[in-house]
C-alpha cells in the first residue's frame, strides 16, 4: 500500500464535539505500551522506544490469553484438525490484513488509538459505532473472565475438599456462585477502580507464561495421555456445513489484537507499514501455532466430548492442570481490569465528547464518576456471570463483535483512504484495494450476523 503523508476527515471542527478528543484517546493506550504525545511527534522526537522485536512480542502478548481455553471447542465444531487448521489459515490472511490496514490509516491520519483512526477516517457515525462496540465487546470478555474463573476455582476446590465432582458440594464455601464473588470483590475489584493501571504490565507477564503453561500442558497430555483416558470419538467433519461457523467466533476473540495493535505501532521505533507487516506476520504465525497446538492437542484428546472450556475435561485431581488452572486464573484476574479499564475510557470519552467538557474542568466529577462506573461495571459483570455459567454461549457473542474490529472497521477504513486520495486516474492497485475493502466488510459483517443470530436464537433460547 502507498504510504500518505495527509491526514483523513481530520478536521475535528466537522464532528460537532469537543477538541481535546486526542488526550481521552490516549486513556486507552496499552499499560505495556508506552508512547510521546502527538506534540513530541510534531517537533520530529515522535520515534518510539520499542524494537521490531519487542513489537512482535507485544503484539502476541495481546493476541494470546485465556480464549485458548475454546480452541479444542472451536475444532471440534468446525470438523476436525484439517476443518480447523483449514479455517484458521483462511482467516489470518485477512486478520494480518487488517492489522496492517490499521497502521496504513493510523499514518495517514495522524492518529494514535484504533478508535481515534476510525473516527478520523471514517467520520463520526462509524466512530462512534466503533467505540459503542469496543464498551460491549470488553464488558462480555470481563463476563467470560469471570466465567473463566468459577470454572477452574470448581475444580481446584474439588480436589482440596476431596469431592466426587458429579455429586455436587454441600458446602456453603465450596459453592460456585460463592467463590466467584469473593474473588471478584476481594481481587478484582479493587484492582479496577484506580485511575492508572500502568502498575498491570508486570503482572501481565506472569500471564503470558501462564498461556505458554496451558499449551504445554496440553500438548504433553495427548503425547503421554493419562492411562484411564477412555478412548474418544473424534469428528472428522462437521455434524453440518452451517457447524463450520459456529468456529469463527472462538477464532476472531482468540486472535483479536487489533483494538491494542495502533498504540503498538505507533510505539515503534520506526512506524513504518512495511516493517509493521513484518511484525505482525511473525506475530501472528506465533499465536497461530500456540493456538493450532491447544486446538488440536485437546481436541484429539476428548474428541466431541471436549468441554468449551478445554481445562474443564481434564480430572481435578490432575497436579500439572491443577497448576495451569492457577496460571489461567492468574491470567484473568490481571486482565479483567485492563478490558475494564480500556471499556471506562471509552464510555468516559463519549460522555465528555456528548457534554463539551474538557478533561480539565471535570477533575473533580471524574473521580467520583469513575467510581460509580467501575462499581457499576463491576457488578452487571458479577451477575450476568453467575447465572451464565456456560463459557461458550459468551464467546459466541463477543466472537462476533471481535468480528468487526478485525474485518468491518479495517475495511472501511481501507475504504473510506483509497476514496480520498487525488487521483486523475483509478490504477489496478487502487480497484485492487478497495475491492478488498469491500470484501473484508462483507465477511466481516457475515461472521458478525451469523454468530449473533446463532447465539440470540440458538445458545441464549437454550
Amino acid at each position: 500500500m502507498a504510504q500518505g503523508t495527509g491526514s483523513i476527515n481530520s478536521d475535528y471542527k466537522d464532528w460537532e464535539w469537543s477538541d481535546d478528543a486526542g488526550e481521552r484517546a490516549r486513556l486507552l493506550q496499552s499499560p505495556s505500551v508506552e508512547t510521546l504525545p502527538k506534540s513530541a511527534e510534531s517537533q520530529g522526537n515522535g520515534l518510539g522506544a520499542t524494537s521490531a522485536l519487542g513489537a512482535v512480542f507485544i503484539v502476541v502478548n495481546a493476541a494470546l490469553g485465556a480464549g485458548l481455553l475454546n480452541f479444542p471447542a472451536a475444532f471440534s465444531m468446525a470438523g476436525g484438525v484439517a476443518a480447523g487448521i483449514a479455517l484458521q489459515m483462511c482467516m489470518l490472511i485477512f486478520i494480518i490484513g487488517g492489522l496492517v490496514i490499521l497502521a496504513y490509516c493510523s499514518q495517514a491520519s495522524n492518529e494514535r488509538t484504533y478508535q481515534e483512526v476510525v473516527w478520523a477516517v471514517c467520520g463520526k457515525v462509524p466512530g462512534v459505532l466503533c467505540e459503542v462496540a469496543i464498551a460491549v465487546y470488553t464488558f462480555g470478555t470481563c463476563i467470560a473472565f469471570l466465567i473463566i474463573i468459577g470454572d477452574q476455582e470448581d475444580k481446584i476446590i474439588a480436589a482440596l475438599v476431596k469431592e466426587p465432582e458429579e455429586a455436587g458440594s454441600s458446602r456453603w464455601y465450596t459453592d460456585r456462585k460463592f467463590t466467584i464473588s469473593i474473588t471478584a470483590f476481594l481481587l478484582i475489584l479493587p484492582l479496577s477502580i484506580p485511575k492508572e493501571i500502568g502498575f498491570q504490565k508486570y503482572a501481565s507477564s506472569l500471564s503470558v507464561i501462564g498461556t505458554w503453561y496451558v499449551t504445554a500442558v496440553i500438548i504433553i497430555k495427548y503425547i503421554w495421555p493419562d492411562k484411564e483416558l477412555v478412548p474418544v470419538e473424534i469428528p472428522t467433519s462437521p455434524s453440518t456445513w452451517t457447524a463450520v461457523f459456529n468456529a469463527m467466533p472462538t477464532i476472531c476473540f482468540g486472535f483479536q489484537c487489533h483494538v491494542s495493535s495502533v498504540p503498538v505501532f505507533n510505539s515503534m521505533k520506526q512506524p513504518e507499514v512495511k516493517t509493521w507487516g513484518a511484525v505482525v506476520t511473525a506475530a501472528m504465525v506465533i499465536a497461530l501455532f500456540v493456538y493450532t497446538g491447544t486446538g488440536v492437542c485437546g481436541f484429539l484428546t476428548f474428541g466431541a466430548g471436549v468441554e468449551q472450556d478445554v481445562l474443564m475435561s481434564y480430572p481435578s485431581n490432575d497436579i500439572p492442570v491443577a497448576l495451569a488452572r492457577a496460571f489461567i486464573i492468574l491470567c484473568v484476574l490481571t486482565s479483567y481490569p485492563i478490558l475494564h479499564f480500556c471499556g471506562r475510557a471509552v464510555l468516559e470519552g463519549l460522555w465528555l465528547r456528548y457534554t463539551g467538557v474538557t478533561v480539565e474542568e471535570d477533575v473533580v466529577r471524574e473521580r467520583r464518576r469513575r467510581l460509580l462506573q467501575t462499581i457499576s461495571w463491576f457488578l452487571l459483570t458479577l451477575l450476568l456471570a453467575l447465572f451464565i455459567p456456560d463459557i461458550g454461549k459468551v464467546i459466541s457473542v463477543i466472537g462476533g463483535l471481535a468480528a468487526c474490529f478485525i474485518f468491518v472497521f479495517p475495511g472501511l477504513c481501507l475504504i473510506q483512504a483509497k476514496l480520498s486520495e487525488i487521483q486523475e486516474t483509478r490504477a489496478i492497485s487502487w480497484w485492487a484495494q478497495v475491492s478488498y475493502g469491500v470484501f473484508m466488510v462483507t465477511l466481516g459483517a457475515f461472521i458478525f450476523g451469523q454468530t449473533t443470530a446463532n447465539a440470540i436464537f440458538v445458545d441464549l433460547t437454550a
